[in-house]
């Protein structure tokens, strides 16, 4: 008997069978199934458009197929995540509003959205794309993302909006103008990977965020690739930025963060700029075609600079200093594309210290006019006799132990599912 009891109790307590819910396109079709719908079960919409806004309030997945099409009514957002363990895939996305106090968007999850998974959808023209307000562990992966252009850059919203999102997973989304790629506000342990950002103010902007990855992005013709800012221990591996006006990586008063296997190519000012930014390690980064590699300002002072390259750049450092900061750590310094060394024993590392800043260098940078007078023979004498007289030079970097050739230069593949 008590066996019988303990069985029956076990069968209770399981749920019961998922129930599949096949939607055709009509008014107000979405909204019927759902209010007869529980938790667990799947709405399959048929090919169409559904002119509808949507409240999933109950663990359900919304399972668009690939043919079916939300357009909202200019109002709110057009999909309300507001129940754990919601899946949204496989939708055409459209017609959100124009409120950024609301953060109006083809997709919001709410605080209540834990373990949200939105996957595979296209998101079109939405003031913001996916809006990740408050829910934990969400995943937002191979979406295409395209924004708004209809306004000012700053007057857009983001591709996908983060804010107080502790274990969110953004990977593998392709993301197209609106404001910011990828914008994170106050959140700690999250990952953002194998995405691609173009046409965008930046590409990933960084504010208050704490023990996050951004790794394996691809960042193409923005104004500024990576940024983070106000922000600790942040790991920023693997990503490329490629022609990015302003900056390719830029850390603002971030500090006890890796940065490292990074490829900038072709910016149009600096690949790498760092503005009170310290105890930070750069390392095995690629810095290449830049107006200025790697620039320090505000202060910035005890980061690790060891086995990258810099190459070609106009400019290697700028750095302004009255005394001389070592960029070899543990016997490995950097490549430097401008330094005519050599190698007498053959262990891959230059025979004399190399010093990227001259006298001239801080003139320049302090005096900009002066450069109608880089072509004199007076400038060039200052040059060789600093070269020939090391301890004339002001202070700025040295790298005793420079590498003679640059480290490979790895670039992320983009992972998602979107095409262009």
């Amino acid at each position: 008997m008590r066996c019988s009891l303990t069985l029956l109790l076990t069968f209770l307590s399981l749920p019961a069978w998922a129930a599949e819910w096949q939607v055709q396109p009509g008014p107000g079709a979405i909204a019927n199934a759902l209010s007869r719908a529980v938790t667990g079960d799947v709405l399959y919409l048929a090919p169409g458009t559904y002119a509808e806004t949507v409240l999933l309030d109950k663990s359900v997945t919304l399972d668009g197929g690939g043919g079916a099409r939300l357009e909202g009514n200019g109002q709110g957002s057009v999909v309300t995540v507001d129940a754990p363990d919601v899946v949204v895939q496989g939708l055409t996305i459209n017609g959100s509003g124009s409120s950024h106090e609301t953060i109006d968007a083809g997709i919001k999850l709410t605080e209540k959205a834990t373990s949200a998974v939105v996957r595979g959808n296209t998101l079109l023209g939405n003031l913001y794309g996916v809006d990740i307000h408050g829910a934990q562990d969400a995943l937002v992966a191979n979406n295409r993302i395209e924004g708004r252009q209809d306004q000012r850059m700053n007057d857009r919203g983001n591709g996908i909006y983060v804010w107080n999102a502790p274990g969110a997973v953004v990977e593998g989304n392709d993301v197209r103008w609106g404001r910011d790629g990828l914008f994170v506000n106050s959140s700690k342990k999250n990952i953002f990977r194998g995405n691609r950002f173009r046409d965008l103010r930046f590409a990933v902007h960084y504010m208050y965020v704490n023990q996050s990855e951004v790794s394996g992005n691809i960042s193409i013709g923005n104004d500024l690739g990576y940024a983070v800012m106000f922000s600790k221990r942040v790991k920023v591996t693997g990503n490329l930025s490629a022609d990015d006006r302003e900056h390719g990586i830029m850390l603002n008063y971030t500090n006890h963060s890796e940065i490292t296997g990074n490829t900038v190519l072709n910016g149009e000012n600096r690949c790498a700029f760092l503005y009170n930014a310290n105890s930070n390690r750069f390392s095995g980064n690629h810095f290449q075609h830049c107006d200025v590699g790697i620039h320090f300002t505000g202060g910035s002072a005890k980061n690790v600079i060891t086995g990258n390259a810099f190459v070609g750049n106009r400019t290697q450092v700028k750095y302004v200093s009255t005394k001389w900061d070592e960029w070899s750590d543990k016997g490995r310094g950097n490549h430097w594309s401008d330094f005519a060394a050599y190698d007498l024993d053959g262990d891959g590392i230059a025979d004399t210290a190399f010093r990227p800043n001259d006298a001239m260098d801080h003139i320049l940078w302090t005096q900009p006019a002066t450069k109608m007078l880089l072509g004199s023979p007076a400038v060039q004498l200052v040059r060789w006799s600093q070269s020939a007289f090391p301890a004339l030079l002001p202070g700025g970097v040295m790298d005793s132990r420079a590498l003679m050739r640059a480290p490979d230069m790895t670039l992320p593949e983009f992972r998602g599912g979107a095409d262009g």
